[in-house]
């Protein structure tokens, strides 16, 4: 009878797991993650189901097939994406009270820059603490399951499928421990290995035959979630239909090049030919390039005409749009700074809108790193150094200028990091302070510096 009820259970369990993964694939943020990834790599999925449409004197539609439809999508969102993560990130993840990062896993810079570059994508990115280092779920191989009561994330399920005709994984994550599925091709979902802690720790010499495993687990769930906003929305929200708008003339502008490459001709007097005649001419022409007229007695002439491609216009619409792209994206743009030798004030001001849009992110960003250090059992608080151009030599007169009223330690430090080499800081300081030692000892009376005045010591 037990063992029913477990069989029965676990049936049950798996059925839930399967509906839960529908249900998240069926949702509007994951098929919004889904093509907002596309966007990210090059990809235009708006503009590649567009198709020219021709209607025939019935009304009826019938698919272009004659004219050019070149689709040229742009990777704007993609860099949007990178240039904020690079700025916020770029420097990785110092802490205010010095915690050693490799308690975090070697790769915990890349993990948290990673994350960040899911959230912005997909609204949401998942960071799963698993002992010792840090791995990253993107929302759409990691369906979420909040508490009804709080909102907080209270479970959650990684999926995953290598191909169709390749099982399918699951992972239950749970508080009191993780549970792993399979899903066979033409079978049921089964359990591929049961419910264990999140820490196992081994009892016993490392040649004993027999091992006592004991298991713990952290006070909460061990995930924490990383937001791009607080509605989990992603950053090409509201910005899709200027990107397809931008996408859609640089194809017309290709297309109307393509078809602008095109020369008619005008044939006058000519009457008495018909298409089959007016084909034959053509491909007389294509072929030789000469046209004969076999009635120019009767005036018959044949001229020919080029077509040029609308390029002013749709230009004019293009910059526009990139213009745009940069507003709504709140993004940095770098030609506003190289076309001359801009001061450092003017520099900065250029930054005001991506630092505007860093400054809201930063706060999520904080969250999750502070949300992985209290389950790493670390107190400490993330600080981060952003990736801007400066005008150094102007920075670094600005630095001199205040000479006389700071320390050298600061001047030091200061410098060194407006030339990038802010890590030499100490290396540099112990130097100087042994220089100034040297000199001190070297100065002594008797020690090889200037001795005291007087005569010299003479015998008795």
């Amino acid at each position: 009878m037990l063992e029913a009820r477990e069989s029965g259970r676990e049936k049950g369990l798996t059925g839930f797991i399967q509906a839960v993964i529908q249900e998240h694939k069926a949702g509007e943020p994951f098929r919004e993650a889904e093509e907002a990834r596309l966007y990210y790599q090059g990809e235009n999925p708006t503009i590649n189901r567009y198709e020219k449409i021709l209607y025939d004197m019935r009304g009826k539609a019938h698919q272009d097939m004659w004219t050019a439809n070149h689709k040229i999508a742009s990777s704007f969102f993609g860099f949007a994406v990178d240039q904020q993560t690079g700025y916020l990130l770029g420097n990785g993840v110092t802490f205010a009270r010095g915690t050693d990062k490799s308690r975090l896993g070697r790769d915990f810079d890349t993990r948290v820059s990673q994350a960040a570059e899911y959230a912005q994508i997909g609204g949401a990115a998942f960071g799963f603490w698993n002992l010792d280092h840090l791995e990253v779920f993107e929302i759409t191989e990691f369906a979420p399951l909040y508490d009804e009561e709080n909102g907080a994330l209270a479970a959650g399920i990684r999926f995953w499928q290598i191909d169709g005709g390749k099982p399918l994984r699951c992972t239950l994550y749970e508080p009191d421990g993780f549970t792993e599925y399979i899903r066979r091709k033409g079978r049921e979902m089964e359990i591929l290995r049961p419910k264990r802690a999140y820490i196992l720790r081994i009892a016993g010499a490392a040649l004993e035959r027999d091992k006592i495993y004991q298991g713990e687990n952290y006070p909460s769930l061990p995930i924490v979630p990383l937001k791009n906003n607080r509605e989990c929305r992603s950053s090409l929200r509201g910005k899709r239909n200027t990107i397809d708008a931008l996408d859609v003339c640089t194809s017309n502008m290709v297309n109307n090049v393509d078809e602008g490459n095109i020369i008619y001709w005008a044939l006058q007097n000519c009457g008495g030919m018909d298409e089959l005649d007016a084909a034959a001419f053509l491909e007389r022409v294509k072929t030789t390039h000469i046209a004969f007229m076999d009635n120019a007695e009767e005036g018959a002439t044949a001229e020919p005409h080029a077509v040029e491609a609308p390029f002013a216009g749709t230009q004019a619409a293009v910059d526009m749009l990139v213009k745009r792209l940069y507003q709504d994206f709140q993004a940095f743009d770098a030609s506003a700074v190289v076309a001359g030798n801009q001061t450092a004030t003017a520099i900065r001001a250029s930054y005001v809108p991506l630092d505007l849009k860093c400054d809201k992110f930063e706060r999520q960003v904080t969250e999750f790193i502070q949300g992985i250090l209290k389950l790493a059992g670390i107190d400490d608080e993330p600080t981060y150094t952003r990736n801007q151009i400066t005008n150094k030599q102007e920075e670094m007169q600005s630095v001199l200028m205040a000479a006389p009223y700071v320390t050298r330690e600061y001047l030091t430090r200061k410098l060194l990091t407006i030339l990038g080499d802010a890590d030499m800081a100490e290396e540099i300081l112990e130097q100087l302070d042994a220089e100034d030692l040297g000199r001190f000892e070297g100065n002594e009376p008797g020690n090889g510096g200037d001795e005291l005045e007087g005569e010299p010591p003479g015998e008795e």
